[in-house]
């Protein structure tokens, strides 16, 4: 019997170039598969390249005294000018207030709503009912920001107005007082009428996420005897609490990016001390001269990155409070 007693090669190593080229080419022959899909993709992504990232090169403003005839690169850098500027603006306290205690009031108040809205919504058996009242909160988000102030001054105007003449009708004399011009009441009238105009919309995403809850969980929970109100308590909700959380990340980051639109068109020389908030200001102080742009885009940077951080955080703290099982990254 013949016996190979030549030596046995030992297995090569695989190095770090034979990985990046394994790699490569199994990325490209996932392209070369799915080709379709990633020419779909290349629209939105070519969308934000130019819309969303583009602007970012003039960022650098921010740190340069710009100048018009000498351009972005020509204009001097200056450091940190523009946000001393800012912080030692006499008002900053009022302004980054106003904006934090309007975007905190706006979730407090109107991030639940939804939530309740989709769970009772869910509850309803009569399908025609439960159509109209969607289509009826709806229609709100559909109305742009100016026609939803119009209605907001056509209401409460003291004068010919819903708030004036229901005043008359009750024994009032002359005309009230005009709300719309009172510090006190902007925060209310800005955050329920955008309660109002988005609470419909926003239920859509709920009432999806709803859908997905199997009716045998309903089924069994019925059989052990649960009411409807222990089975919106103890199943349906928590099929939707990832998605609560998700979005209450997303809008954390919004915390400081109030909607320039409509409190700039309910701004008054009257309210203007419970109004002016952070994107109003940048708006006001950029429209000046070349020099104003580098002021206003500072501000609006600081405003970008403190959303930044506030999103960071908020992901943090629902990864740590839900075993990292919720999340965005």
């Amino acid at each position: 019997m013949h016996v190979d007693n030549a030596p046995m090669l030992a297995p090569q190593p695989v190095t770090k170039g034979d990985k990046r080229r394994k790699s490569f080419y199994d990325l490209k022959r996932k392209f070369l598969r799915d080709w379709q899909l990633h020419l779909m993709i290349l629209i939105p992504v070519v969308y934000l390249l130019i819309f969303n990232y583009g602007p970012m090169y003039g960022i650098q403003i921010a740190f340069k005294d710009y100048r018009t005839r000498d351009g972005i690169w020509g204009s001097e850098f200056v450091g940190l000018k523009w946000f001393e500027k800012f912080f030692n603006y006499y008002r900053v306290g009022d302004i980054i207030w106003n904006t934090i205690s309007l975007s905190l009031y706006s979730i407090v108040a109107g991030f639940p709503i939804p939530v309740f809205l989709a769970l009772l919504l869910n509850t309803v058996e009569h399908k025609r009912f439960k159509k109209t009242v969607q289509t009826v909160s709806y229609m709100p988000h559909f109305i742009s920001v100016t026609i939803m102030v119009g209605i907001l001054n056509m209401v409460f105007s003291p004068v010919n107005g819903l708030y004036g003449n229901l005043f008359r009708l009750f024994g009032g004399s002359g005309f009230p007082e005009d709300i719309r011009a009172t510090e006190a009441a902007f925060p209310h009238l800005y955050t329920w009428s955008g309660i109002w105009a988005s609470v419909g919309w926003s239920t859509i995403i709920y009432t999806a996420a709803l859908s997905a809850v199997s009716p045998e969980l309903h089924e069994a929970a019925q059989l052990d005897g649960a009411s409807r109100w222990k089975r919106v308590l103890h199943v349906d909700l928590p099929t939707i609490m990832p998605t609560v959380a998700i979005n209450l990340i997303l809008r954390m980051g919004d915390i400081l990016s109030v909607g320039f639109e409509k409190v700039y068109m309910m701004q008054t020389a009257l309210n203007i001390n419970a109004s002016e908030v952070i994107s109003t200001y940048v708006y006001s102080a950029g429209m000046g001269s070349p020099r104003d742009y580098s002021y206003g885009t500072a501000v609006g940077l600081f405003n970008s990155l403190v959303s930044l951080g506030l999103v960071l955080l908020t992901n943090w703290i629902c990864k740590v409070l839900t075993d990292r099982e919720v999340s965005i990254f």
